[in-house]
């Protein structure tokens, strides 16, 4: 891909993530502060992306998903304007932007802006994969981890560590921080495009649960369930979840 498509994306995510830190800066925290900051960011990401990329797709958690995205090749730009509404609305650090490009639908491209954290991880200059902890650590959802969570991170002697949007839990792995990170029951495609590109770039392992890859620009955005973890855990993360029964899709 073109140097400057990655250039993009990292420079539009934290031109974003500015932007919502200056916006709560100036705000009562609060449910309000969340509409506002996804209004905020979406406006800035659209006009950005309509100004360099007019003849590329964009899919957006903020945008009308009633209008069909057509077919999953060529490029389709996903973004989510403001990955954790509620944490960031609450003060918390664990919220994130996502800008990402799917060329045929892989994601390809992207940048994971962490604003309250000072943080943008990037396709262009990736990581270098972490060591290992030992135990490993499995990140999961502060407010609705999976049912079959407990047995799994019995199965592999994992921690679990609680943490609030998906882009901030997949960062934490591309920056060693977790080994682990699983969801099951839903999300969107906008959810984990831009941090699943991070953690493909940088050798991290990304899927389904049930192994199968993570394709985006589908016509139905809903992407069931993922997994993303070190590369060396891979087998025995696919061997806990069969172990105790894959959820179903």
């Amino acid at each position: 891909m073109p140097v400057e498509d990655h250039q993009a994306a990292v420079e539009f995510a934290t031109e974003a993530g500015e932007l919502l830190l200056e916006v709560r800066s100036r705000s009562e925290l609060g449910k309000a502060l969340g509409g506002e900051g996804d209004r905020a960011s979406q406006g800035l990401l659209m006009e950005r992306l309509a100004s360099r990329f007019p003849a590329d797709r964009v899919r957006s958690e903020e945008s009308d998903q009633t209008q069909a995205l057509g077919t999953a090749t060529g490029r389709v730009w996903n973004v989510d304007p403001l990955d954790g509404t509620r944490e960031y609305s609450e003060g918390r650090e664990d919220w994130a932007v996502h800008v990402a490009l799917a060329v045929d639908g892989v994601p390809t491209v992207g940048a994971v802006a962490l604003p309250s954290m000072g943080v943008v991880l990037g396709t262009l200059e990736p990581p270098p994969l972490p060591t290992p902890a030992v135990p490993p650590r499995l990140v999961v959802s502060r407010s609705r981890p999976p049912a079959f969570i407990p047995a799994v991170a019995e199965r592999l002697g994992a921690v679990t560590v609680p943490m609030g949007s998906a882009g901030a839990k997949i960062a934490a792995v591309i920056r060693g921080e977790a080994e682990v990170y699983l969801h099951a029951g839903g999300q969107y495609e906008w959810d984990s495009a831009a941090p699943v590109a991070v953690a493909l770039a940088a050798g991290l392992h990304a899927s389904r649960l049930d192994g199968s890859p993570l394709l985006y620009s589908q016509p139905d955005p809903w992407l069931p369930d993922l997994m993303v973890c070190h590369p060396t855990l891979a087998t025995a993360v696919a061997e806990a979840l069969r172990a105790v029964g894959l959820p179903e899709s």
